[in-house]
């Protein structure tokens, strides 16, 4: 079976995960989940890996092409991309 060729979406995780702002935005949730002080998670510990390696397992998939194929998975995406943007709107409001 050939491998799965991503298309729109994969593009669009791609993306996501290079974004700083993004990877800040997983820097605070994990904070915020685990109860984490700024010293013991600093703003910027995600890197690109990080970010497609956690939206990979959120989505429950091993690769980012997957997500044009998987109905699970880009839902999954389209809810994770409107929480971040919740969360941007948010930032600007207190920058």
């Amino acid at each position: 079976m050939p491998p799965v060729k991503g298309g729109r979406l994969a593009r669009t995780a791609a993306m996501l995960c290079q974004d700083e702002l993004f990877r800040l935005y997983l820097d605070r949730r994990k904070r915020h989940k685990f109860g984490l002080t700024p010293s013991q998670l600093p703003d910027g510990t995600h890197n690109e890996q990080d970010a497609r390696d956690w939206l990979c397992q959120a989505c429950r998939i091993e690769s980012r092409a997957e997500l044009d194929h998987n109905p699970y998975a880009a839902a999954t995406l389209k809810g994770i991309r409107a929480r971040f943007s919740r969360w941007r709107a948010t930032q600007r409001s207190h920058a």
